[in-house]
């Protein structure tokens, strides 16, 4: 499985996005393998029985309403939190339907694979369903030192003077101001963002926006647009590398400086590779909250998968964060293989056997997003899909439920990471609605 999450676009339209209808569907040429839960949202109780209507359709531009013939039988696979097989069979769907009932006495996840015998050439078809999601725990504490560290880590921060460095430049956008920013970090490296304002003489509410996982450029509309939202926007790379060269310089990087960063100082936490990461974020939302333009009120920290991540750890580390919203978060509960739970991306532990990368699972605490969720008290917005095996969600909603301030999860049964056909369209709809709230300094309107 790929260490690199597939890049998100976090543009006007995809907040306007509706979701898909709540089920599950792999296509051939000659059939489609559709599983839907009984219960539309994907959230069952503990010993709640838990049912899928199974069904083998023919493709919608076969002019054909018939059940697909050629595939009789279906094989399933039932995985505890996306890793512990307890159940496996084969369905009979000569008919084109099948029902298949489970049920879950712990909280947790259940992922559902289902492979045809015959006839529908495709890849796996997944579901999955949540069981009393909001009782689900991380597999470990914090480390002892873990808040010592982090505060000792900050105080290295500040001993090195940011040296904010701002360049006027073209945003496309007449009524927004645009800038190039960069700025000093730890160990000789530097923080390279873009920042963006609406142009007024006033004051602003503050966002930032922090990065998937990957090595390629920022692109202007992701602070601009925000800007014509009334939000000082600032949005910064990832990695200690310009952010506005061209796609060869990325591409280049990403084969040598940046290849494997996940697991570059993975087994120390003092050389882990996500270290200068979390402190970058850590000075930029220090950044915005001494930029005489903003409000004094809200800053907003976002981000999707490895953005994800990183908007815990900002929230969690910086006190002037109001709230955050974060997009199928990955490096949620990092320790999961241990009590048999799916973990995920940066993968820290081995899915498997996670005791031969015992060391690398002990620097990962230090980094795991969940150790960082308990220190926020403000409002957090957290999506999870049930299909994700990129970024699971029993770790997810793991972390979620350590945040101590009011918490809302947009529980996205249809999705997996790269959140396709729309199927995250639920969170985007949903995460537009605290933006304009909080943009304006309003409470966030309840589902």
């Amino acid at each position: 499985m790929s260490t690199v999450c597939n890049r998100r676009t976090w543009d006007y339209a995809r907040w306007s996005m509706v979701a898909l209808a709540l089920a599950v569907t792999a296509a051939s040429s000659r059939a489609q393998i559709v599983a839907t839960p009984q219960k539309k949202s994907g959230v069952y109780e503990l010993g709640e029985k838990i049912i899928w209507q199974i069904e083998v359709q023919r493709p919608k531009d076969s002019g054909s309403t018939k059940p697909a013939a050629e595939v009789k039988e279906l094989a399933y696979v039932l995985k505890r939190d996306g890793l512990t097989p307890y159940k496996d069979g084969v369905l009979d769907v000569s008919g084109g339907k099948a029902t298949l009932e489970t049920s879950l006495d712990k909280p947790g996840s259940v992922l559902l694979e289902l492979l045809s015998k015959g006839g529908a050439k495709q890849d796996k078809v997944l579901a999955g369903v949540l069981v009393a999601p909001e009782k689900i725990q991380p597999t470990t504490s914090p480390p002892a030192d873990f808040d010592d560290f982090w505060a000792a880590k900050i105080k290295d921060l500040e001993a090195i003077p940011a040296n904010a460095q701002l360049e006027a430049a073209d945003g496309g956008q007449p009524d927004i101001e645009y800038f190039k920013l960069q700025m000093d970090n730890i160990n000789g490296s530097r923080i390279y963002g873009q920042l963006a304002k609406p142009k007024k003489d006033r004051k602003f509410p503050a966002l930032l926006i922090v990065q998937w996982a990957g090595v390629y450029r920022l692109q202007k509309p992701w602070v601009t647009d925000r800007a014509k939202q009334g939000w000082l926007t600032l949005n910064i790379e990832p990695h200690d590398l310009p952010f506005d060269k061209p796609d060869e310089f990325y591409q280049q990087a990403s084969k040598t400086s940046q290849k494997d960063y996940t697991s570059i100082g993975s087994s120390d936490r003092e050389k882990s590779y996500f270290l200068r990461m979390y402190l970058s974020c850590y000075r930029a939302a220090e950044y915005l909250a001494h930029r005489p333009d903003w409000d004094g009120k809200t800053l907003v920290v976002m981000g999707t998968s490895q953005g994800g991540q990183q908007s815990f750890v900002t929230a969690g580390l910086h006190p002037k964060v109001t709230a955050m919203i974060a997009n199928v978060p990955a490096g949620c509960d990092v320790t999961g293989p241990k009590a048999g739970r799916a973990a995920g991306f940066p993968y820290w532990a081995d899915q498997v056997k996670w005791t031969k990368n015992e060391q690398i699972l002990k620097t990962g605490q230090y980094y795991d997003a969940a150790n960082f969720a308990r220190r926020f008290k403000g409002p957090a917005l957290v999506s999870m899909g049930l299909i994700d095996e990129t970024c699971p969600p029993t770790g997810v909603y793991a972390a979620l439920n350590q945040v101590q301030g009011p918490r809302e999860a947009v529980v996205l049964v249809n999705s997996d990471h790269q959140g396709r056909n729309g199927s995250q369209g639920a969170f985007y709809s949903r995460a537009g609605v605290w933006l304009q709230a909080l943009a304006k300094g309003e409470p966030v309107p309840a589902k």
